[in-house]
């Protein structure tokens, strides 16, 4: 256990990971650097700077198992990566695309705009489904053309089973997008094995990187399908050439970044994902599993009502509970104040602990979460 890489002060009970999480020591050490040695060089070794660029496209690849880090493209945010998706495809009046009902707002918001062309938003209930992704795969029609859903829910914290759902996307010739934000870093996440054609994640939760940088994977097969709406000098195949009149997209997702990348995020989200490839993800999701199940057992023995999902099968890092006969708003606004950051989701307090966190904190939390007026 890694707990000399984080310095959180002692009054914190840090459980948002879900939301924005704490940076590991390397990766302040990392932006230090950086910072500093932008200050008093500039951009003198800049070409190291993409070195590291690349190693980081690299560790996004083995994070997803891609095939070639060519499938990666770094942008801003997942509401970004689902854009480039939503307006590089070519739909037609009466095209379908099928979500959830617990989906977070950029992974409905985005399918909505689409409506002025025609395009109709199908959005299953999975909420009391006994099973979520047959929900999803019978909402499958000969018009559904694509279908979007959060590897984990947000608020439920419901772990979908992505496979079931890619083979029969798949097999049905329907685009298969992925909201990987509330798995990735936590819990393990195969490209190949689930069929999906985009995968988008930003870095500042379960990833432990900074806010204003995302992954996004394309499958081989659609990077040269999706239409480009945003032009650059980043995005063409012959990137540096800047006297060459002549341009083309760059054959790899490069294409989707379309200006100066960010480099300050990249060294810090590569410092993050070193720690988390060095622990292993299959080790974080059994440690971050086992809080989990130790966060409910602590609730339930003192009347929590769980509103997340309890089966191991079905969860991720998220624990959302309630307590009968308090306003969960006011008991959200006295944890913050007693230190414990948390989140208010789905009409209780979102607990979401990495693995780093101790024991003691997570104690703590739920000590100070009975005792709220």
């Amino acid at each position: 256990m890694p707990v000399n890489e984080f310095d959180l002060d002692s009054g914190i009970c840090y459980l948002n990971h879900a939301a924005i999480a704490p940076w590991p020591r390397r990766t302040v050490e990392a932006v230090k650097r950086f910072a500093e040695e932008n200050g008093r060089q500039g951009s003198r070794d800049y070409e190291r700077w993409l070195q590291t660029e690349t190693q980081l496209r690299g560790q996004l690849q083995r994070l997803i198992n891609a095939s070639d880090s060519k499938e990666i493209a770094l942008l801003k945010s997942t509401s970004e990566a689902l854009s480039v998706v939503a307006y590089g495809m070519d739909w037609s009046a009466g095209d379908e695309i099928v979500i959830s009902n617990q989906e977070f707002p950029s992974n409905r918001i985005v399918w909505e705009s689409l409506q002025s062309l025609g395009v109709k938003v199908v959005e299953v209930d999975i909420t009391r489904s006994l099973s979520p992704e047959r929900s999803i795969v019978d909402a499958i029609t000969p018009r559904t053309r694509l279908v979007s859903i959060s590897s984990v829910q947000y608020c439920s914290g419901l772990a979908m089973g992505l496979e079931s759902i890619g083979e029969a996307c798949r097999d049905s010739g329907v685009a298969f997008c992925v909201d990987a934000i509330q798995s990735l870093g936590v819990k393990p996440f195969d490209v190949q094995a689930c069929h999906a054609d985009f995968v988008m994640a930003d870095g500042h939760k379960w990833m432990l990187g900074p806010e204003g940088l995302a992954l996004f994977y394309c499958r081989s097969e659609w990077i040269a399908r999706l239409s480009l709406r945003q032009y650059g000098w980043h995005m063409v195949e012959a990137m540096g050439d800047y006297d060459r009149r002549d341009w083309r997209p760059a054959d790899s997702a490069r294409r989707f970044e379309c200006g100066s990348p960010n480099m300050l995020g990249v060294h810090a989200l590569h410092a993050s994902l070193g720690l988390l490839l060095e622990t292993g993800v299959v080790d974080i999701y059994d440690i971050v599993s086992r809080k989990i199940q130790y966060l409910i057992d602590a609730l339930c023995e003192n009347g929590a009502e769980i509103l997340s999902e309890t089966d191991p099968y079905r969860r991720a890092g998220i624990v959302t509970f309630r307590l009968e006969g308090r306003d969960m708003e006011r008991n959200y606004r006295y944890l913050q104040q007693k230190g414990v950051i948390c989140a208010l989701r789905g009409g209780g307090v979102r607990f979401s602990p990495h693995f780093y966190t101790p024991d003691t904190v997570l104690d703590r939390a739920v000590e100070i979460a009975l005792k709220s007026p």
